[in-house]
């Protein structure tokens, strides 16, 4: 299916490996232009040389996302160097404390900082070139996290932040013509991710997570979320906003982990 994204200019935070990457791959394959934003500039060096085999265009800018000042900088960098911008993806995010009895509140502060705050943060810069678009969008990747309670208490109360923030945006930006939605994936195995580096150092608890959560016996796969974002960014959802799409293959519980039992 044409989605019509071709010579669509779009920002992806966290757009250097994992779901962020595979977002931009799936962008890149429609003709997007595109401009990454991650911390690490050798990762982003690899992923714009994989993007350019498209042809698109392909800026990076090397930022850490919890630096708004640095972070807007970066959008309005990007925007000059595609010429505009026409979506965002607010894909960076991540956990800095774990659960109450084992972090702090400064944990949680960070953790809502790096998911719903950089989130904000992303859409506050971009929307003066946002609204001189033509079919605006932005997708926040959320978590099932964010919809059932789970272990790593801080990041799931970030990622519910964050999924309430779009439906909030998504009404606050109506007037100005940008459409604001979340994606809610399950768990997703990829080389280098959470799930991967937990099945090899539980495996028991993996394979006991597998059988018994997913009713087709596996996790999900990066292009199964990244076909969902750019659907999401494409005028074929011109009348969805304000939605959360859950992306999760049926998954019943969010996390293999556990609580721990206190002393």
């Amino acid at each position: 299916m044409d989605l019509g994204l071709d010579g669509v200019r779009v920002v992806v935070t966290g757009g250097s490996r994992g779901i962020g990457l595979g977002i931009a791959q799936a962008l890149a394959r429609e003709g997007a232009a595109l401009g990454l934003i991650a911390r690490d500039p050798d990762g982003l060096a690899r992923a714009a040389a994989t993007l350019r085999e498209h042809d698109g265009a392909v800026a990076t800018a090397a930022v850490d996302v919890t630096d708004f000042v640095a972070l807007a900088g970066a959008v309005d960098d990007l925007a000059e160097e595609l010429g505009g911008l026409d979506r965002v993806v607010a894909n960076a995010g991540g956990t800095v404390g774990g659960n109450l009895l084992d972090s702090n509140p400064e944990d949680f502060v960070a953790t809502y900082a790096l998911n719903a705050g950089h989130a904000a943060a992303l859409m506050k810069a971009s929307v003066p070139h946002l609204r001189q678009a033509v079919g605006a969008a932005a997708v926040f990747v959320a978590s099932v996290t964010g919809l059932r309670p789970a272990p790593r208490s801080a990041y799931a109360a970030a990622k519910a932040g964050q999924i309430h923030l779009a439906s909030t945006l998504a009404q606050e930006l109506a007037p100005l013509g940008i459409r604001v939605n979340a994606i809610s994936p399950g768990s997703i195995m990829f080389d280098g991710g959470s799930w991967d580096r937990f099945k090899r150092d539980n495996p028991e608890d993996f394979d006991r997570f597998v059988r018994t959560e997913f009713p087709a016996g596996r996790l999900g796969h990066v292009q199964e979320i990244a076909d969902v974002v750019a659907f999401l960014l494409s005028e074929r959802s011109a009348w969805v906003t304000g939605a959360n799409i859950v992306v999760d293959g049926g998954q019943r519980s969010p996390s293999a982990r556990r609580f721990p039992r206190p002393a």
